[in-house]
C-alpha cells in the first residue's frame, strides 16, 4: 500500500551537516529504518543510498536541461550535460520512470537496468552502482514504499546545480552516516567522524597541489575537503587521489563523490599495502585514517618492500601505513593521518626502532591525543599524527621541535554514547597548530599545561620514544570539578599510569648501571 503522508522538509543533523537547508531527520531515518523490516543492514544500505543516487542524478539532469533555451536532440542534450559536470542519464533511467512503474512485479529488474544504464553513459562511475534489485531479499511492496518515501524528500532549492547548493547529495550523506554508524555498532566498519575530519582538513590547509588519501571508505574526506577548499579556491586546483580496498566501500564513494557534484577524483579499487595503484606517485597533501591495528595485512608478502625505509613492520599493520604514507609524500609534503594510540605507546622493539627513525628523521611535526568515545563503532583511543618533509625548505615551521595537544578532556557528549568536538575546539586545536608553524622570531606559540607543549625529539628518547602527549605536557592546576566521565579519568589514570611504567624502566637501567660501575670499581 502507499505512502499517503505529506512531503516532508528534513533537517540534517548537527553532528554530520551544519548548512541551511531544512530536513526533519529523526522522521526522515526513522522512515526508512521502519521499511527495513528483516533486511540485513548491509544490504539495505546499497538499496536505500542507490535509489537516493538514482533520484539525485535525475533531478540535476532535469535541472540542468531547463537552463537551456531549447533542445535540439537527445545528443545535443548530453553534450550540454558533459560540459557542465553533471552525470548525463537518458530519458528511460530517470526517477519520474522508475517512479510511473514501481508497482510493477518486475521493478527491481527496471531499477538495475536503469543503474546499467546510468554507467554505460558515465564511465567515470563504471562499476560503482548497485545493480542487484531484481535479487535483493526486499519484497516489491517494501520497494515501493521507498520509492514513494525517496520521491518524497523535499530538496528546497530544485533550482541549485551540484557542487553548489543541491540538498539531495546532502541528504545521501546524512543517510550514509547514520548506516555506517548503526552498522558500526554491530561490528561493521568503523567510519570517521566529520569532526576529525574537519580537524585534519583544517590543520593541512590543502588549496592546490596533488591530494591523495589510500584508505578512503565512503569518501567522506573527499567531500568535506572540496567543501573547504570551494570557501577559498577551486577545485581545479587541485588533484585528487584515492584508494579504498572495500569493495561495497568503494560504491558508496564513487556515488558519494556524484551526489556532491565532486568529479575528477580517481578513486581506485583495491588492497592499498598489497596492490598499490599510486606506487609512484608523490603528493603534497595526504589525509587518512587507516583500519585501527589491522592484522592479516600482507607481513609476511612486503618484507622486503622499498616503502619500509624507517625499518620493517611487525605485527599489526600501524606502521605499515605511516611508512606507506611517507613513501607517498613530496618533498615539501606535508600528512595527517588517524591512528590507534598503539602506534604512539606500543614497546615492541621494531615500532620503537621506527618511532625513532621517524623522529631522528624529523618527520613528526604533531601529536594530537583524541578524546574518548568519538567513534561511534570503536572505543580504541585514537591520535592524529601530522607529519611534514624539508623542515629547511618549510623556514616557516618549528625546526627541530614537535608540538604535543592533549585534547582527550575536549569534545561535547551527543548522546549517551558519543561525544564529538565542537567547531570551536577544532579551532583552538588547528590554530596552535598553526601558531606553532610561525616563524620562530615572530611566532605566538606558548606552551599551555594541559593543552600544548613543544619540544626537541632528543626528548622523547628517554621515554623509548613513546610519543604520548601525556607523557610531556604538564598538568594544568588541580580543580575540585568533579563533572569529568569515567572514560575521562580512566584515559588520564592510564596516560598516567604509562608514564610511571616508562620512568621505573629508566630508573632502574640508571641504578643496574651504577650498580655495575660500583662493582667494577671495587675490583
Amino acid at each position: 500500500m502507499k505512502s499517503t503522508k505529506q512531503q516532508r522538509q528534513f533537517t540534517a543533523p548537527a553532528e554530520a551537516l551544519k548548512s541551511s537547508y531544512v530536513i526533519d531527520e529523526t522522521e526522515l531515518w526513522d522512515a526508512v529504518d521502519a521499511l527495513r523490516g528483516s533486511a540485513d543492514i548491509t544490504e539495505y544500505k546499497h538499496i536505500i543510498l542507490g535509489l537516493v543516487f538514482l533520484k539525485y542524478t535525475s533531478d540535476a539532469c532535469k535541472d540542468v536541461t531547463s537552463k537551456r533555451d531549447f533542445i535540439q536532440n537527445i545528443d545535443s542534450d548530453k553534450h550540454h550535460h558533459n560540459n557542465n559536470n553533471t552525470l548525463w542519464v537518458p530519458p528511460e533511467a530517470r526517477w519520474p520512470n522508475i517512479r510511473a512503474q514501481s508497482n510493477q512485479p518486475n521493478i527491481g529488474k527496471i531499477i538495475d537496468d536503469a543503474m546499467t544504464t546510468i554507467e554505460e553513459e558515465n564511465p567515470a562511475i563504471m562499476h560503482g552502482l548497485p545493480k542487484n534489485y531484481a535479487n535483493f531479499s526486499l519484497d516489491n511492496i517494501r520497494l515501493n514504499e521507498i520509492i514513494d518515501l525517496i520521491t518524497n524528500i523535499q530538496t528546497g532549492n530544485t533550482t541549485a546545480l551540484p557542487g553548489t547548493d543541491y540538498k539531495l547529495g546532502r541528504v545521501y550523506e546524512y543517510l550514509l552516516l547514520k548506516f555506517v554508524n548503526d552498522e558500526g555498532r554491530r561490528g561493521g566498519e568503523i567510519y570517521t567522524p566529520r569532526c576529525v575530519v574537519k580537524l585534519l582538513v583544517d590543520m593541512l590547509e590543502p588549496r592546490s597541489g596533488q591530494i591523495y588519501d589510500p584508505c578512503c571508505g565512503t569518501g567522506g574526506m573527499f567531500v568535506h575537503l572540496a567543501e573547504i577548499i570551494g570557501t577559498h579556491t577551486s577545485m581545479a586546483d587541485i588533484s585528487v587521489y584515492g584508494q579504498e580496498t572495500n569493495f561495497a566501500a568503494w560504491q558508496l564513494a564513487k556515488m558519494n563523490l556524484a551526489t556532491h557534484g565532486i568529479d575528477g577524483v580517481q578513486v581506485n579499487q583495491g588492497d592499498t599495502l598489497r596492490n598499490d595503484c599510486h606506487y609512484n606517485l608523490k603528493f603534497d597533501y595526504i589525509l587518512a585514517s587507516p583500519p585501527f591495528n589491522a592484522s592479516n595485512w600482507g607481513e609476511e608478502s612486503l618484507k622486503n618492500d622499498r616503502r619500509w625505509a624507517y625499518g620493517t613492520p611487525t605485527g599489526n599493520a600501524n606502521f605499515a601505513w605511516v611508512q606507506h604514507i611517507v613513501h607517498h609524500m613530496s618533498p615539501s609534503g606535508i600528512a595527517g593521518l588517524v591512528l590507534s594510540n598503539m602506534a604512539i605507546t606500543f614497546n615492541q622493539a621494531s615500532e620503537i626502532e621506527i618511532r625513532k627513525r621517524l623522529v631522528e628523521a624529523n618527520l613528526v611535526d604533531c601529536i594530537v591525543s583524541l578524546p574518548s568515545q568519538i567513534f561511534y563503532s570503536t572505543q580504541i583511543p585514537t591520535c592524529l599524527w601530522i607529519m611534514s618533509k624539508n623542515h629547511v625548505k618549510q623556514k616557516n615551521r618549528q625546526q627541530g621541535q614537535i608540538l604535543f595537544i592533549d585534547a582527550r578532556e575536549m569534545g561535547a557528549m551527543l548522546d549517551r554514547t558519543h561525544r564529538d568536538l565542537t567547531d570551536d575546539e577544532i579551532d583552538k586545536i588547528s590554530n596552535t597548530y598553526r601558531s606553532w608553524c610561525n616563524d620562530q622570531k615572530t611566532d605566538t606559540y606558548v606552551d599551555v599545561p594541559g593543552f600544548c607543549k613543544s619540544l626537541k625529539p632528543k626528548q622523547t628518547q628517554d621515554y623509548g620514544y613513546i610519543l604520548s602527549p601525556g607523557h610531556y605536557i604538564e598538568h594544568k592546576p588541580h580543580t575540585n570539578d568533579n563533572t569529568e566521565t569515567f572514560e575521562t579519568k580512566m584515559g588520564k589514570l592510564v596516560a598516567q599510569w604509562e608514564k610511571q611504567c616508562v620512568d621505573a624502566k629508566r630508573l632502574d637501567a640508571k641504578i643496574s648501571q651504577s650498580l655495575k660501575l660500583l662493582v667494577g670499581g671495587k675490583k
